[in-house]
């Protein structure tokens, strides 16, 4: 065995897509290209004011620059749970249940080594993010997707989850506004979750990262509002996307106590905390005025309706989404997903998302991300009338 040889585990799973797209683009640019990336959602938008000016009073406070605690702050618990009561009407216990995250992915990804044990399974959204089946894997277990399919307004048919899987289940992922479709919750689709997760003994993982970022009135709902909802399950919630805080990576996981505790015991062996002065940024964001949120999805409505607009004019059959960053499209007759993305790069100089990359079930599709500055995305858009039109 060589030096360098890595773990089965590392080789059971395939290369970071986001990090190969990034690669790709860069790629193009060193060769002179002027290309326009519409692959990964990365807000273009600076974060807000007085959520910077937050951090800056609370870096220069002493008090943040020591270790923090795996708990967290007081401050930003009590902001976690202040924020729930008013946005979802949901109870949380600032003490037992919310724990500070280092970003959504390292929340979910740290929960798979949290439960599960060899031979244990995940239930996984597919479509969905890769960590969500990439966890799994690296934690020594097994992911079971659940296929998310348009005629059924991209929910998951409980009911055609193998008998076998659901014996060994012992965490299930849903992400709602869904990435990459756009889909918001369909109606009973949580309580039916409740009540599979009840009967089969599942912890239910909630990744509620686009609660935030909605459209056309649509306001969208806790997981954690559902009756029931804490005695199986938990919401990781991330300030990344609703308040441009990408880079921050600040979030944090709530609701049932016993599963906080066991993602707090696992994180006390991993890392130290997330930094006090983030957190302290983060309560402000939540504490402060949420306007500019509403300002931010206003923008995001008008590049929707461009790229869609855009999209039907060349023939492609489009829904404009009610949630999140996203445009999920079908490929052109001819097409599988990697090779329309491939003639869209050569011929256009432009990145869109291969909806493969997102699972077996992204075949077909593909998806543009509207965290580009709107005279790029004009742009990009007309490149791609000129060219598949």
């Amino acid at each position: 065995m060589a030096l360098t040889d890595h773990s089965r585990r590392l080789e059971a799973i395939a290369p970071y897509k986001f990090a190969e797209l990034e690669q790709q683009v860069a790629d193009k640019k060193a060769a002179g290209i002027d290309v326009i990336s519409l692959g990964i959602g990365d807000p273009d938008q600076p974060t807000f004011p007085h959520v910077v000016a937050a951090m800056q009073g609370a870096v220069a406070d002493p008090s943040t620059h020591q270790y923090p605690s795996n708990r967290g702050r007081l401050e930003f618990r009590e902001a976690l749970a202040g924020f729930y009561e008013r946005r979802f009407g949901v109870e949380i216990d600032p003490e037992r249940e919310v724990i500070p995250a280092i970003g959504a992915k390292e929340c979910i990804y740290n929960l798979c080594f949290a439960f599960l044990d060899p031979g244990d399974v995940a239930l996984a959204s597919d479509p969905g993010y890769p960590v969500y089946t990439g966890g799994p894997l690296l934690a020594g277990g097994e992911a079971v997707v659940m296929a998310l399919n348009p005629e059924r307004g991209f929910a998951p048919d409980l009911d055609a989850i193998p008998a076998e899987a659901l014996g060994r289940a012992r965490l299930l992922f849903l992400n709602y506004p869904n990435n990459p479709t756009g889909a918001v919750v369909p109606e009973g689709l949580f309580e039916r979750v409740v009540t599979l997760a009840l009967e089969h003994e599942i912890l239910v993982v909630h990744d509620n990262a686009y609660s935030e970022t909605t459209f056309d009135g649509y306001v969208a709902p806790s997981f954690l509002a559902t009756p029931g909802a804490k005695e199986v399950g938990v919401e990781v919630f991330s300030l990344s996307k609703g308040y441009n805080m990408t880079g921050w990576r600040c979030a944090a996981i709530l609701g049932n106590a016993d599963a906080v505790t066991a993602y707090w015991r696992l994180k006390t062996n991993v890392d130290s905390g997330l930094f006090d002065a983030v957190q302290l940024a983060g309560a402000a964001a939540l504490e402060g005025s949420q306007a500019p949120v509403n300002e931010m999805n206003e923008l995001y409505a008008r590049r929707r309706d461009l790229v869609v607009g855009a999209l039907r004019e060349i023939g492609v059959e489009v829904e404009a989404p009610k949630g999140t960053i996203y445009i999920w499209a079908p490929v052109p007759e001819g097409h599988t997903s990697s090779s329309f993305a491939e003639l869209v790069l050569e011929q256009a100089a432009v990145v869109v998302s291969p909806g493969s990359m997102y699972g077996t079930s992204g075949e077909g599709f593909f998806r543009i991300s509207l965290t580009t500055p709107d005279e790029r995305l004009s742009e990009a858009v007309e490149r791609l009338r000129e060219h598949l039109a």
